[in-house]
């Protein structure tokens, strides 16, 4: 009897089969299953397996025929550094300061290239700037991956390209790009070939955490949060033209300009001349390109008076109605303290401001005292090292034991030297209320500046000083820099220069401070020339009042409509506008 059609067969024993041959044999095939349809079942897994495995391959091929330059070869850069990408950095009204913008750069992988010599001849003769002996030894090595060169051309790229030679390939790589070029390097700063901040405000953006997500890999893309600065480029771009005109006229070795918010401390425009292009920074080599407001220290001449008056009429040692006698020079020892241009007689604290006497400062110091003037100029941030967001700063060089006559010298501003920035802030702080504002390259509010700032005068000693600013552009030594309509306040410095330990005669730095408007002011500008000479034109002199205050007058009236200062004609002078009646309630912070 035969057994159904649909019934399986039972594994039967084969013939001198042994006991474990034919466990293994049930355990393989089973005990009741057709072992020819269990093996086209394997058969059919296997060509379904293999044909998967071919299709990956192949499509592994067609990627890295594509993409050469992409994800493959960055795995061949463990040891060398790609450029990532930064975030851009904006001015106040969102103009683009600094951008990335994708390159080609050129690598080879020595061990797929077949003939050396022939891939150095071949390439040399399209990018003639590359060594040939650098670019052979590279090629000789055994490394899976090496620079050939960073940052080429599109047009490079084609015609390397086009020689075809196996192991050369391009990878992408963001290079940083400043549209404006030297307008505003010095606040902006540079990067390296890896687009790692190495200056300015690109370094201080790497410090803020950018470096660490480059070393972790998490920087590779564009959905970066900009930085926003305060610098307004309109404003920049005029102090900048202007300064470059004045070290023109002025036949001088440089010029410097800055122009800050004082009740924000925002730094609105900063230029540094002769500059350089952050797009060749090689150029920032140059130790004449240096950023003289914050990595320079100066004696900064009598712009310090400010500081003198300020303090003693702070500390009750004076009024605006007190007398110093300013006769006779000042002996000590084989010093003489004497003034540039000696009335002789007896001054008023207005006229020892606005006839910028040196003897006079001198003695309202020593009022003060060598102590009390030591504690004030702290106060006022004059004695320690100036903190912003850029890296480079230095440190004011001071005295190494502070005197009498180190006081008497500091009172009118020689025997100190500090960067122009931190002078810059402590003058700030005498006309915007008494309030020391830490500057700032970024936006800030006035409610966030409150917060960082305190209180280093009285708010009357700062209307006072107000008055005194004015009072000298209507009648004293900073009339050259009067604009009309903006009510300008400031005051002139001029210091000698120190030439191999000796005060040099005719090698002067000049500077002028301006505030604006001076009844209640918004905006503070210092103009510095470095050792400007005399001409016809400014009858023989090179001091402050001279060349510094005519360039801080242009510079004013063509940034102050930029500033959105509205001018204001027919004012009252200073003694009635800001020292008369109701005019304290009116203008105090």
């Amino acid at each position: 009897m035969t057994a159904p059609l649909d019934t399986p067969l039972k594994s039967a024993s084969k013939p001198g089969e042994s006991r474990w041959q034919r466990w293994l044999r049930t355990m393989l095939y089973g005990a009741n299953v057709d072992r020819n349809v269990k093996a086209k079942a394997r058969l059919g897994l296997a060509i379904v397996a293999f044909s998967a495995l071919y299709c990956i391959i192949a499509l592994r091929l067609v990627m890295f025929a594509t993409f050469s330059d992409g994800h493959g070869a960055r795995r061949g850069v463990a040891a060398d550094a790609v450029a990532t990408a930064r975030p851009d950095i904006l001015d106040r009204n969102g103009q683009i300061l600094a951008t990335d913008v994708k390159t080609p750069s050129l690598f080879a992988e020595p061990r797929k290239i077949i003939d050396v010599d022939e891939a150095v001849e071949l390439l040399t003769a399209v990018l003639p700037d590359l060594d040939a002996s650098e670019v052979r030894e590279r090629l000789s090595s055994k490394r899976g991956f090496v620079w050939l060169k960073r940052e080429i051309t599109p047009v490079q790229q084609v015609e390397v390209h086009r020689l075809g030679i196996p192991g050369i390939g391009f990878l992408s790589e963001n290079k940083r790009v400043y549209p404006n070029g030297p307008t505003i390097s010095h606040e902006i700063g540079h990067v390296n070939i890896d687009n790692q901040g190495i200056a300015g405000l690109e370094k201080w953006v790497d410090g803020q955490g950018l470096a660490a997500l480059h070393m972790a890999g998490l920087a590779t893309d564009r959905l970066q949060k900009p930085v926003a600065l305060a610098v307004d480029l309109r404003v920049q771009f005029a102090l900048r033209d202007e300064l470059v005109k004045a070290r023109e006229k002025f036949n001088a070795k440089a010029a410097a300009g800055v122009i800050t918010d004082v009740n924000t401390g925002e730094i609105v425009a900063m230029v540094s001349e002769p500059d350089y292009d952050p797009n060749n920074p090689r150029e920032a080599n140059d130790p004449t390109r240096i950023n003289r407001l914050t990595t320079g220290v100066y004696e900064m001449g009598s712009t310090f008076k400010a500081l003198t008056i300020a303090m003693a009429l702070d500390s009750g040692k004076a009024t605006l109605n007190s007398s110093f006698d300013a006769r006779q020079s000042l002996r000590y020892g084989k010093f003489t303290i004497h003034d540039y241009h000696a009335e002789n007689r007896v001054l008023t604290v207005p006229e020892i401001f606005t006839y910028s006497s040196n003897v006079g400062a001198a003695k309202m110091a020593l009022a003060v005292g060598v102590e009390g003037h030591q504690n004030f100029l702290r106060k006022l941030g004059q004695l320690d090292r100036l903190r912003t967001e850029l890296p480079e700063s230095a440190e004011p060089l001071l005295p190494k034991h502070w005197s009498e006559l180190n006081t008497v010298t500091i009172a009118f501003g020689h025997g100190m030297s500090v960067a122009p920035l931190q002078a810059v802030m402590g003058v700030a702080a005498t006309i915007n209320g008494g309030w020391l504002v830490p500057p700032t390259f970024l936006k800030r509010s006035e409610a966030e500046a409150k917060a960082l700032s305190k209180q280093v005068l009285k708010p009357e000693t700062s209307i006072k000083m107000r008055y005194l600013m004015r009072l000298n552009a209507e009648k004293g030594t900073a009339t050259s820099a009067n604009v009309p309509g903006y009510y300008v306040g400031g005051k002139t410095g001029t210091a000698e220069k120190v030439i191999n330990g000796r005060y040099s005669k005719t090698k002067l730095m000049t500077d002028f401070m301006a505030i604006l408007p001076s009844d209640k002011p918004r905006y503070m500008l210092l103009i510095m020339l470095d050792e400007p000479q005399a001409s016809k034109e400014t009858h023989g002199y090179a001091t402050a009042g001279w060349n510094a205050g005519p360039t801080a007058q242009k510079v004013i009236a063509r940034v102050a409509p930029l500033l959105g200062l509205t001018p204001r004609f027919d004012l009252p002078k200073a003694d009635q506008l800001i020292l008369g009646k109701g005019a304290t309630a009116s203008i105090s912070p």
